[in-house]
Parts: structure tokens; C-alpha cells; sequence
């Protein structure tokens, strides 16, 4: 995978006070992709050192007074120039500064007052359709024995959990809130390990109960509260669904946004809600655009074939007539399926990180769509899930 890093979060000493600001998460990072080290000051010649610049009234201007914005536009466009070519996916940018802030910048008033808006090649690279962060998303997506990785495996996946290194398993009746009396469905199994695989802390729960076997959404959500007080910052969910025709094809995706037509909401009905600042989660970008950008990154180099798109969660257990797909389609729907978008609201209003590989195991609606031939798919891509979860951890 390709990735473009800020040279001085690798500890190159090109700020503007000739020094540096080396993130050992980024460097973690940096050996283990391939690395294009920019630095659009250097790139546009400004002197190192040089007074500091901050964004005002769209323009960037020294301390000292000097407008330099269109050094900054040139030195952007440089970088761009050798990031275009380069199939580079991913950039990782040193905060808030006047070129690489993401979504804050400094004000212009040189007193660490922050202001919503775009560093200059932050800009420019984000148009291009580049994902871009900066150092505080690789070192809030750290996994460590403390923050491990939590997996929720749905129909079919559940053999993602034979690849911990176990050092503890939780039977699911020890679980608060997930109900005691649920029996798994097949494909499921109702015991989480927590371990480690390859080397990275995580918590794997194979298996989930849903809404149309009559259990409540603080239920259904149960193990993404135990994940998030077991410590985890980082969700991944694993699920069987159905490939809307015309948007979406069988085999493996990465879900991008969702529409909950579950007719419920998790967080109604949740006691925990009364503990948070506000219950009014924003849910733009619910699936990290950086854990969705690894995933891409490293289907791409292991060839496997990854497509993306957005899913519906439905109550089900039916499945879906040809007027509920045609209206699917129509809403720009590519995967549709009966869990996941509660787990996700919930996610996210626990601040986790959530990314949603979907196995798309048959057309939506299809004749002769059977519990059983979801199963018979999911085995047929095993293998390439196993290699996608392990290449994703790894990147972590």
C-alpha cells in the first residue's frame, strides 16, 4: 500500500523552526507500507527557519506579516503533482498547520486558537479524492492490549475466530445485557475469546442475536457495549448480505454509509444514554474513512477483489421481495441485510472506529436464497476474508 506521510512526522527537521515532530504511530506505519515523504514548504522553497504562518480570511500569512499563499499553493501543487501518479490512497498530515490541518487550522491570531476548515494541500489532495488525516487518527487507531480490535462475526465468519491466540474466553450469558436464554443460530457461536492474532490484542465475538428473533435493539448491542468497556476503540464487523442488482455484485465490499430501516434505534431505549454529553450522534463518516482506506489498500495488494457501497439493515428474517429491492436500488443501496446498522449506531455513539466488511453471499431477492447457500458462499470466500481481516490487523 501507498501512502503519503508529512516528512516531519518521520522526523525529518522541516518545520518551520528547523525541528521536527516525530510520531511513533506514524513511524509504526511507515514501515509497513510504502512511504512518499512530502513537505509542500520545502517543496515550494521557503528557508528553514522561517517565522511561523497560519491561515486568515483564506490566506496564509508569516508572523513577521508576509503573505505567503502562493508559496503554499505552489508547494501543494508540487506534492500533488508526485502524489497523482503515484495510485497513493492514503495521506497522513501533520495537524493543524496552514498546509496539512484536517478540518482545523489555526485562526491566524498565532494563539493556538483552532477554527474549522482545510490546510491548503489538505485541500487539494482531498478533492482528488485522496482520504487524508493527520497523526491523531494513526494514534488513535493503535491497537494495544489495553484498546484491543473487536470483531463481530456474523452468518458464515464465525471461523475468523479460529485464528486467536486465546487467553481468555467469555461465555455470551456472562455478558451484561445480551440475553441469557438466546440460543446461536447456525453459523454462530456464542463464546468471545480475547487473545491476539498475529501479534495484535483483540476481543472476536462469533456470533450475534437480531432484532426479528424478538430480541430489543439494547440487546442486539449488547456486545458492542461489552467490546467498548473491555477497552476497544477499533470495531470490525463481519456480515452475510444480499447484493442489490445494478449496484452492488456478490463476493466481498466494504460498506461505506447505511440506511437503518430496522424501525428501531439502540440508542431509544439505551440507560447509557443519559451518561453521554448528547444523544444526537453524528453519524457522517460512521465508517472510518481511514480503516475503509487500509482495507482497499490492502485488498489491492493481495489482489483480492474488494467493492464498496452503501447497506440497508432491515428486520427481517425474510428475504426480500422484488418491490423492496427495486426500492433499494432506487435509494443507491448495494448491500442489504439484517444486522449491523443498530451496532454501528451504537458504535458510534461510544466513539469507536467502525469498519464493515460484507460478504455479499447471494442477489437480493433471489429465487431459492436459502439460510443454508448463505453458508455454502461464505466458506467459498473464507479464505480471502481471512487473508483481508489479517492484512487490515497487520496495517493496525
Amino acid at each position: 500500500m501507498k501512502v503519503a506521510i508529512s516528512a516531519c512526522l518521520l522526523g525529518l527537521p522541516v518545520r518551520y523552526d528547523g525541528g521536527a515532530k516525530s510520531v511513533s504511530a506514524v513511524q509504526k506505519l511507515a514501515q509497513k507500507v510504502n512511504v512518499t515523504k512530502i513537505c509542500p514548504e520545502i517543496s515550494a522553497g521557503l528557508p528553514v527557519p522561517r517565522p511561523p504562518a497560519e491561515q486568515r480570511e483564506g490566506r496564509v500569512w508569516l508572523k513577521d506579516g508576509s503573505d505567503v499563499t502562493d508559496d503554499f499553493e505552489r508547494g501543494a501543487k508540487i506534492v500533488l503533482s508526485a502524489v497523482k501518479p503515484s495510485d497513493i490512497t492514503l495521506a497522513v498530515l501533520k495537524a493543524k498547520s496552514p498546509s496539512c490541518g484536517v478540518h482545523e487550522i489555526y485562526d491566524g491570531t498565532y494563539s493556538g486558537k483552532l477554527v474549522s476548515g482545510e490546510g491548503i494541500l489538505a485541500r487539494h489532495l482531498l478533492e482528488e479524492g485522496i482520504c487524508v488525516v493527520t497523526e491523531k487518527t494513526i494514534e488513535n487507531v493503535s491497537p494495544s492490549v489495553e484498546h484491543p480490535v473487536a470483531l463481530i462475526l456474523g452468518t458464515g465468519l464465525g471461523h475468523l475466530a479460529g485464528l486467536v491466540k486465546p487467553v481468555r474466553r467469555i461465555d455470551y450469558r456472562d455478558i451484561p445485557g445480551f440475553p441469557v436464554n438466546a440460543s446461536p443460530m447456525t453459523g454462530h457461536t456464542f463464546e468471545a475469546t480475547i487473545g491476539t492474532i498475529d501479534g495484535v490484542p483483540v476481543v472476536v465475538y462469533p456470533g450475534r442475536v437480531h432484532l426479528y428473533q424478538g430480541y430489543s435493539a439494547a440487546e442486539v448491542t449488547s456486545l458492542v457495549q461489552h467490546a467498548h468497556h473491555l477497552g476497544c476503540r477499533d470495531i470490525i464487523f463481519a456480515g452475510a448480505t444480499g447484493a442489490v442488482s445494478g449496484n452492488a455484485k456478490t463476493g466481498l465490499g466494504v460498506i461505506t454509509d447505511q440506511i437503518n430501516l430496522t424501525g428501531t434505534n439502540p440508542l431509544a431505549e439505551w440507560a447509557g444514554l443519559r451518561d453521554v454529553e448528547t444523544p444526537f450522534v453524528d453519524m457522517n463518516d460512521a465508517f472510518s474513512p481511514y480503516l475503509r482506506t487500509l482495507a482497499r489498500g490492502v485488498a489491492d495488494d493481495l489482489k483480492i477483489e474488494l467493492n464498496e457501497g452503501v447497506f440497508a439493515g432491515l428486520l427481517g428474517p425474510n428475504f426480500e421481495t422484488p418491490a423492496e429491492v427495486a426500492m433499494l436500488r432506487s435509494f443507491g443501496v448495494s448491500y442489504v441485510g439484517v444486522s449491523t446498522a443498530l451496532e454501528v449506531i451504537m458504535a458510534r455513539a461510544l466513539d469507536m472506529n467502525v469498519l464493515a466488511l460484507t460478504l455479499a453471499a447471494n442477489p437480493a431477492g433471489a429465487h431459492g436464497t436459502t439460510h443454508k447457500s448463505v453458508q455454502e458462499a461464505s466458506e467459498k470466500y473464507a479464505d480471502d476474508l481471512e487473508r483481508l481481516v489479517r492484512g487490515v490487523l497487520g496495517l493496525l
